[in-house]
């Protein structure tokens, strides 16, 4: 009975390890994971001026940043998010829209105190206020209506200053050489996807119904046309050996007048 039970425990890790490991491997999707940061406690917040509801982690030395109910973290040219500030971290296959409303120097800026020559009396938000009240902020503008940031006798910039500076900084942000070492790995690894068995299989999984059911159809014309085309061949390997019984009564054969070529099915 011992060795029997024995026997199941051993059963169970030797099925339950794999899985943990390869479950492990998905999450990553093949890039690596940024090393963790330890934080002592939940990690205070500011809001960063002229980026909209992002909230940015000042004191570590690594960005971090609160947006739209998660936490996002750049690393080696790759993004991260996670419903965490220090773990979960998933690698998100894009650039967050909200980065480039980012300012790049917004660290010194905290340091001093000044943002683009105004005072900057910013607010440190705790974690429980953060998490209990950001979706309201968002919804009434309030950091931006109420406060503008924080900044004293500030005003927004235009939206056509904004989308200059995005436009800037996008440009800025892929010519970095740790985005670009990644923009190589991206394709390497979509290409080694494409060449996966299953991988057709999965895309036509993606594809709407309908389109699925125009493909089926169109599979079923092909074939009831081929079906088609092969039962006729059979009619018309039979009526030659008719055609050749008439052509050997000779070439000068006349219908109407006319000379029947040997090679024409004789007219009746």
């Amino acid at each position: 009975m011992k060795k029997l039970l024995l026997g199941s425990i051993l059963l169970a890790l030797a099925i339950v390890v794999p899985l943990s490991v390869s479950a492990e491997v998905n999450i990553s999707i093949g890039f690596p994971l940024p090393p963790p940061v330890v934080f002592s406690a939940p990690p205070e917040v500011i809001v960063v001026p002229d980026a909209y509801d992002v909230y940015a982690v000042p004191d570590v030395d690594v960005d971090i940043f609160f947006w739209n109910g998660w936490w996002w973290r750049p690393w080696g040219g790759r993004w991260y998010r996670s419903y965490y500030y220090d773990r979960g971290w998933a690698y998100y296959d894009n650039v967050p829209s909200f980065y480039y409303d980012v300012d790049p120097g917004w660290r010194g800026y905290y340091r001093d105190r000044h943002w683009h020559g105004h005072r900057w009396d910013y607010e440190r938000v705790p974690y429980r206020r953060l998490h209990s009240n950001w979706r309201n902020w968002k919804t009434n503008r309030y950091w931006e209506r109420h406060r503008t940031w924080g900044v004293q006798s500030y005003r927004p910039r235009p939206q056509y200053q904004r989308q200059e500076l995005r436009r800037q900084r996008q440009e800025e942000y892929r010519k970095r050489p740790e985005v670009e070492r990644h923009k190589q790995e991206r394709q390497e690894y979509k290409k080694h996807q494409r060449q996966r068995p299953d991988y057709q299989r999965q895309q036509h999984e993606k594809q709407p119904q309908k389109q699925r059911d125009k493909h089926y159809q169109q599979q079923q014309r092909q074939s009831e046309d081929q079906q088609r085309q092969r039962n006729h061949q059979p009619q018309q390997q039979r009526s030659e050996p008719r055609g050749q019984q008439h052509q050997g009564k000779g070439p000068d054969r006349q219908s109407h007048g006319k000379h029947e070529r040997w090679d024409e099915e004789p007219r009746r």
